[in-house]
């Protein structure tokens, strides 16, 4: 009886902790305010709703939004508008958001397994400065994807390609050329890839391509002819999925949060990533998956699957399947910024250079830095923040310089001369598990991992990547990402007849490949302890490893099975390709 007791007042007093006194909780069912499945736009109820009831929360206080199952739709015509920064996309500003959660804590969005469909270029969902919140059960798409998938009726390099678009397209021809529309905003598809409607997979060695449009002719609703496309691989029956570069939003945008939960959400289509985390600490997915919704599609998101830019603490993403991105299933990386001014001996100026990743915060008093030399990769001189400010802030043009005062004094080579200093903030490095996943038929690469903190890849299958299915990469002189791997692990994945076109680093299946202008004069080595094990290589060619810069590698108990399901093709005809690498360890393949 005792034991009884003990044990039910334990309960007790862990709800009492997990629920602080004075904390509230509210359950709204979102059919109560008019928002429910229908073809109506359900945008000016939504924002309605969210104004009307989030001072009523204190940051204590537990909030549950239950959606009924069914499809809802949402117009970008009426989403609020607001000056928004996203890493790794294209910086239009202002940026059109419908589920604005902004300083929301201990929030919960129960989709109850409905259909939310967004029409216009605009942010489905933002979840910024909030914490303690969970995504769950719902899908996001758009009702016009602007990756149109083209089916080839004709293709002949002398009179061109004939194609035809599905039936939910608005497609139109302009100035003698192809374009596709959605509320308003209309684009001319620039480039694409080829995908095998038997297969699904990417067409091999079709790479992606240029579009050439101009002089098209309209044949049908939804038939057209371009004299001028002409391409010798695509053959009647493959499927083009049709693109320009721009990347204007992702379909989930997280950004300084904490503990951040997304469980069995789906994303079919995505104008940039499928989801963007930013400054954020703790993400965890659980069956979060970039995926197709109906078979007249074969692509999902202009770019990756999923992207951490700048977090820290753990990032979990497991039992996800992420398929079509025209990018990564995930990429994590910190952003080096590049000296541009030395003030003192204790301050610098220094700059966000990538034209896709400017306008948020960098760095914290009190965060750990350290100098990187661009033309080697060599870091040096490791230090504090004493203060950071923004040095060129105006409205609507984002932070790109900072001012940034250090503890202790700055090293003499530290200065915007010569070969150039990139400055990388230690703190913001996250561990990373990523497992149990399902990546397939997309372009690129498969997963990348830039952070120095414990990274585990594990239980993963790696199926028709057409890139390298694991790339580890940092680069101070282009994408300015950083994070050189210090603790990775790879281990009891299966890839399977992976890198059927060339990319950018994709030099094996496990591409180990910094971007190092002058390798010759590096003494230093930029990866160190990463561990390939006990992984299953199911590959028609022979690439299966390519590393540069690394101390400390061990690739052993992998399993190579022979595929004959393509031709080889790979410039790099050796298995294990090496350079500037100590302590390797090479067995069991």
């Amino acid at each position: 009886m005792r034991r009884l007791s003990l044990h039910i007042f334990l309960l007790v007093l862990c709800s009492l902790l997990a629920f602080p006194l004075g904390a509230r909780k509210y359950v709204f069912h979102m059919e109560d305010y008019g928002i429910r499945p229908g073809e109506f736009d359900l945008t000016p109820l939504v924002e309605k709703f969210l104004r009307e009831h989030q001072p009523k929360f204190t940051p204590e206080d537990r909030v549950v939004l239950h959606f009924q199952p069914g499809t809802y739709h949402f117009h970008s015509r009426e989403a609020s508008e607001r000056e928004t920064y996203i890493s790794n996309h294209d910086q239009w500003q202002p940026r059109r958001i419908v589920f604005d959660f902004r300083g929301w804590h201990n929030l919960t969005i129960d989709g109850g397994g409905a259909l939310f469909i967004f029409h216009g270029i605009v942010v489905p969902l933002a979840l910024s400065h909030s914490s303690d919140c969970t995504l769950r059960n719902f899908s996001i798409d758009y009702a016009r994807p602007r990756m149109t998938p083209l089916e080839i009726l004709e293709s002949d390099t002398l009179r061109g390609i004939i194609f035809r678009v599905p039936k939910w397209a608005d497609c139109t021809t302009h100035d003698d050329r192809f374009q596709t529309a959605d509320e308003g905003i209309r684009e001319y598809p620039v480039c694409g890839m080829a995908f095998d409607t038997a297969t699904s997979h990417l067409v091999y060695r079709a790479g992606e391509f240029e579009i050439d449009t101009r002089g098209v002719r309209r044949l049908d609703d939804r038939t057209f002819a371009a004299p001028r496309w002409r391409n010798a691989t695509l053959r009647p029956g493959m499927v083009v999925a049709a693109r320009t570069w721009s990347r204007p939003t992702p379909a989930i945008f997280l950004d300084e949060c904490k503990r951040t939960k997304v469980k069995d959400v789906r994303v079919h289509y995505a104008y940039g990533m499928g989801l963007l985390a930013q400054r954020c600490e703790d993400v965890t997915l659980k069956g979060f998956s970039v995926c197709l919704r109906d078979k007249s599609r074969y692509a999902t998101t202009h770019a990756d699957a999923t992207h951490f830019s700048q977090c820290k603490g753990r990032i979990v993403s497991t039992h996800g399947l992420y398929e079509g991105m025209m990018d990564d299933a995930i990429n994590v990386h910190g952003v080096y910024l590049r000296v541009r001014e030395r003030l003192d001996d204790h301050t610098l100026l220094c700059a966000f250079e990538h034209e896709q990743a400017y306008g948020f915060n960098w760095g914290n008093t009190g965060d750990s830095v350290q100098f990187i030399r661009s033309r080697t990769m060599e870091t040096f001189g490791k230090n504090t923040i004493a203060a950071i400010r923004p040095h060129d802030r105006r409205e609507l043009c984002g932070m790109r310089v900072f001012r940034v005062e250090f503890s202790e004094a700055l090293p003499p080579e530290v200065s915007a001369e010569g070969e150039g200093i990139g400055l990388e903030n230690l703190t913001w490095h996250p561990e990373v598990v990523f497992s149990h996943n399902v990546v397939r038929n997309n372009r690129a690469r498969g997963a990348l991992f830039s952070s120095p903190r414990r990274t585990v890849c594990e239980r993963n299958l790696f199926d028709h990547v057409s890139g390298s299915a694991i790339l580890l990469c940092g680069d101070c002189n282009g994408w300015y990402e950083s994070g050189a791997c210090r603790d990775l692990v790879i281990r009891k994945n299966k890839f399977v007849n992976c890198l059927t076109n060339y990319f950018q680093f994709t030099n094996a299946v496990i591409s180990i490949y910094p971007e190092i202008p002058d390798l010759e004069a590096q003494q230093q080595y930029f990866h160190r302890n990463i561990r390939i094990e006990d992984n299953e290589f199911v590959y028609f060619d022979r690439p299966l490893l390519y590393a540069k810069s690394v101390d400390g590698l061990v690739f052993r108990r992998n399993r190579i099975k022979s595929s004959d399901e393509f031709a080889p093709f790979h410039w790099n005809t050796e298995p294990i390709r090496l350079e500037h690498v100590r302590g390797a360890q090479i067995s069991d393949y």
